[in-house]
C-alpha cells in the first residue's frame, strides 16, 4: 500500500508562487506514475500535471501549462508541483496521487491518494 502525504500548501497573493510536495510514506515513487489534482466544492477533482515514472514524460493541463512545473527529486522519494504566477482561480484543494507506471490526467486512473493540501490565492 503506497501512503501518499501532501505538503506546502498555504495562502499566497496573486501572482506568487507555492511548491508542493508529494512524500511515499513507506515506499519509492520510482516506479510509479504521480499526477497532482485539485478540487473546488461543487466541481469534479481535475488532473492539472502528471509525471511518469521511467522516461519522466509530464502532461499538462492547459490552464497551467507555462506556470506549473512537476518534476521528481533524484532519490524517486518525492514530487513536486512548482506553482508560479498564481491566480484566484488555482484556489482549491490539491492532491497528489500514484499509478503504475505511465502518467495520465484521468483522476479514475489512479489507485493511491494523498489526504490534499490547501491552496488559497487571495490579496
Amino acid at each position: 500500500q503506497v501512503q501518499l502525504v501532501e505538503s506546502g500548501g498555504g495562502l499566497v497573493q496573486p501572482g506568487g508562487s507555492l511548491r508542493l510536495s508529494c512524500a511515499a510514506a513507506n515506499y519509492t515513487l520510482a516506479d510509479y506514475a504521480v499526477g497532482w489534482f485539485r478540487q473546488v466544492p461543487g466541481k469534479e477533482r481535475e488532473g492539472i500535471a502528471a509525471i511518469s515514472s521511467g522516461d519522466e514524460s509530464t502532461h499538462y493541463r492547459d490552464s497551467v501549462r507555462g506556470r506549473f512545473t512537476i518534476s521528481r527529486d533524484p532519490a524517486k522519494r518525492k514530487v513536486y508541483l512548482q506553482m508560479n504566477s498564481l491566480k484566484p482561480e488555482d484556489t482549491a484543494v490539491y492532491y497528489c496521487a500514484a499509478r503504475p507506471p505511465v502518467a495520465t490526467l484521468r483522476a479514475e486512473m489512479y489507485d493511491y491518494w494523498g489526504q490534499g493540501t490547501q491552496v488559497t490565492v487571495s490579496s
